[in-house]
């Protein structure tokens, strides 16, 4: 909607224990760089920084400026000892990244760092629980709510939840400024050539997921339809789920071969920013956690998402209140539930076919009405100032 206001540059402290390293520290890398490039200096603490040497290669580094990314260990002193971590300057905000909590250690050397003999210190930090993304009503109810901490070090001080979501009142979707201009002058072809597959008008699908209990189904049937299909297979836990189907089928491990009219190309990691493009080229997506259902909706391209399930089922209604915000065609709620298991009446062999001129609208109309919100970086800018 507008681009975030001035602000004074502040500095960062952003926590990131990772559960899921493509979504968890997708988002808190993303939300990193777009603070570093506003000018603002962030320092990203993350228990496994394994997956930046792929998403954001010479993160680890230190070759973003404005960025570190720090070892969090536990205990945290083991990766900073208590004399280097008290003279750290204090940062201005402190994010706690989807449920993770800010090691005690942590607390207690800032704000001893501040505190001095006896007097009241000078700096607080404003403490923010940056929550999961969900279209739940509870989103709306909890967004921006005050939590005082009422023991251990951090005693008196309040957090604050702050909760991304879809609506004008939640915090918003993570969105650079230049996200739509890159997409209008994308070209399919080319970015195609360049990564090495020869295109012949086939549909083109991505498939970034976990491990579906519909994904045989689905590539059956793509090799039976007439009309040929060339799917491009993200690495990690996709490639592996379609090797390990077509294995169980033949004894063979394909790679970037043919199956009837189903085409296969097995891509190589890519960075966030080399995975928009993907998402662009393609005629249907299939998405998985929370980064990568973003892009998707600023893709506006059809698209599948793949939740990530919970032992308790409670991914269930999450993709039921998504579906409901999304507005979604009986077709794509049918297809929706059926990739996550959410609904045994389905027969697995019996998927819906995907409606692509109605997803697609359906699509467009979502990132029209994302598009007339502020982004998230706008809003969180907008919320920190107020609490400074």
């Amino acid at each position: 909607m507008t681009a975030p206001p001035p602000h004074p540059t502040l500095l960062w402290d952003i926590f990131c224990e990772v559960i899921d390293n493509h979504g968890d520290l997708g988002v808190c890398w993303r939300l990193a760089a777009q603070l570093a490039t506003l000018g603002h200096s962030v320092r990203l603490w993350v228990d496994d920084a394994s997956a930046l040497a792929w998403m954001a290669p010479g993160a680890v580094e230190g070759h973003f400026p404005g960025i570190q990314v720090l070892p969090w260990t536990l205990p945290f002193e083991a990766s900073m000892p208590p004399e280097r971590l008290e003279s750290l300057p204090v940062a201005d905000v402190w994010i706690e990244a989807f449920g993770c909590k800010i090691a005690p250690e942590f607390i207690a050397a800032q704000r001893h760092s501040t505190l001095g003999s006896g007097q009241n210190y000078s700096k607080t930090p404003v403490w923010i629980n940056l929550e999961y993304l969900s279209a739940e009503s509870y989103v709306e109810r909890n967004h921006g709510l005050p939590s005082l901490v009422s023991h251990g070090p951090g005693q008196g001080l309040t957090k604050h939840f702050f909760y991304p979501g879809f609506t004008l009142r939640t915090g918003g979707l993570l969105r650079e400024p230049g996200l739509m201009a890159r997409q209008a002058v994308f070209n399919r072809a080319a970015w195609l050539a360049r990564q090495g597959i020869e295109w012949r008008g086939e549909r083109l699908v991505s498939l970034f997921c976990y491990e579906p209990a519909a994904l045989g189904a689905w590539l059956t049937r793509l090799q039976a339809e007439a009309r040929p299909t060339r799917l491009l297979v993200t690495h990690g836990r996709a490639t592996t789920a379609v090797k390990a189907w077509f294995e169980r089928q033949n004894g063979a491990k394909p790679v970037s071969q043919g199956h009837g009219s189903l085409l296969i190309s097995y891509l190589p990691a890519l960075t966030q920013v080399d995975y928009d493009p993907l998402l662009w080229a393609c005629d249907l997506n299939f998405v998985r956690g929370e980064d990568s259902l973003v892009r998707a909706l600023w893709a506006a391209r059809p698209f599948i998402w793949h939740i990530y399930p919970q032992d308790d089922g409670a991914h269930a209604a999450k993709l039921e209140a998504f579906l409901d915000w999304l507005q979604a065609p009986d077709s794509l709620r049918q297809f929706h539930r059926a990739w996550n298991g959410t609904d045994t009446r389905t027969e697995l062999a019996n998927l819906p076919s995907p409606d692509l001129p109605v997803w697609q609208a359906c699509a467009l109309a979502a990132r029209a009405r994302l598009l007339a919100q502020d982004d998230l970086l706008a809003q969180l800018l907008r919320f920190v100032a107020k609490k400074r």
